[in-house]
């Protein structure tokens, strides 16, 4: 029977701090960020302040997909943020297909499609100039958590040995006018008088696993012990509901009791800057105080990058698995982020 959990072997990723992974891990643990203001006007008038990727940096699209027919300004960028971060991530990697599980912006404001669907696996293999293997490969639509359904998927699918080898990942750009409007009208972007919000952010990150131990040579960066999922009922957007807080508190605990052991010592936390989310990990840390050392670190990248959205929940295990081959963070570590929607998830990293 193949052992739980997966080793990271890889990590890919493009940020407004860094166009590389160790790059943005060196400027999160500087605590440095690169908000600025934009051309991009509130409904007060005010430039918004972001944290964007220089669009200088970033390539432009592939001769095969530049003229391709009702590709959105998002998703254009997003191909362009996805690609270099993707190429990085299998930069060494035996040659063949990649599967890939990808996860991306949820389908918000009500009643937009999802940005990201089958046909954008295609587009991202022309830009990242890779193959990938679309029949075992597939799209998570479902924001900052979406990465923790996609490495669920990827550690059964590992497991069951249907991937000797898997990229989980994900991406996202907020820089959509429609998408700020509406957030603006909601007074949830920080802005001028508006304290209880986010920067908007953007970027891309991946992660090459493979089954424990399979990696040779000790190449490992670090293991994913356990992966919990769940859903809040009472999430920002059903008023029907009363948000308790208890959906990231069930994902949490499906991921504790799938890793027995040492204490969690460092926390990645998917806050965003807003103060809803402090609500469920209050409750969740209450209810798992056995399992966090009362002196564990925590650590906010979104200080940093913004919300990056989907790509924030990917970001935050390739920070933890960084700095835990670094040996920056001590270990155990535990990722979690909650999405505008319903699914929360959370992972819990090792040392290889």
């Amino acid at each position: 029977m193949a052992a739980p959990g997966a080793d990271i072997l890889r990590v890919g990723m493009v940020s407004s701090v860094g166009l590389s992974a160790e790059v943005t891990s060196a400027a999160v643990r500087a605590g440095i960020s690169r908000f600025q203001e934009t051309s991009v006007l509130d409904r007060r008038f005010n430039p918004l302040g972001m944290a964007l990727v220089a669009t200088p940096d970033l390539p432009p699209l592939a001769p095969g997909i530049e003229k391709t027919a009702g590709l959105t300004a998002r998703q254009i960028r997003m191909l362009r943020l996805a690609g270099p971060a993707l190429r990085a991530c299998l930069k060494g990697a035996p040659p063949g297909p990649a599967a890939v599980l990808l996860a991306g912006p949820e389908a918000f404001p009500e009643g937009r499609p999802a940005p990201v669907g089958p046909v954008f696996l295609e587009q991202l293999a022309a830009q990242a100039d890779i193959t990938i293997d679309l029949a075992r490969s597939r799209v998570f639509p479902a924001g900052r958590a979406g990465v923790f359904l996609a490495l669920a998927a990827a550690l059964e699918g590992l497991s069951a040995r249907r991937y000797d080898r898997v990229v989980v990942g994900g991406v996202d750009t907020l820089l959509d006018l429609y998408l700020l409007g509406t957030l603006d009208l909601e007074e949830r972007l920080r802005a001028h008088g508006i304290f209880d919000g986010f920067i908007p952010g953007e970027g891309a990150a991946f992660l090459l696993l493979a089954r424990p131990g399979a990696a040779q040579g000790g190449t490992a960066l670090s293991r994913i012990v356990s992966v919990g999922t769940a859903e809040e009922e009472g999430h920002r957007y059903n008023k029907g509901a009363a948000y308790r807080g208890e959906g990231l508190d069930a994902a949490m605990k499906a991921a504790f009791a799938a890793a027995p052991g040492e204490p969690v010592r460092t926390v990645y936390a998917g806050f965003n800057g807003e103060s809803f989310f402090a609500k469920e990990w209050g409750v969740a840390l209450a209810r798992h105080k056995r399992r966090i050392t009362e002196d564990f670190v925590i650590e906010h990248p979104a200080d940093c990058v913004g919300d990056a959205g989907a790509a924030l929940g990917a970001m935050l295990v390739g920070l933890a698995a960084l700095s835990l081959s670094e040996g920056h963070r001590p270990s155990r570590c535990l990722a979690w982020a909650p999405s505008d929607l319903a699914a929360r998830g959370a992972a819990i990293l090792d040392k290889a």
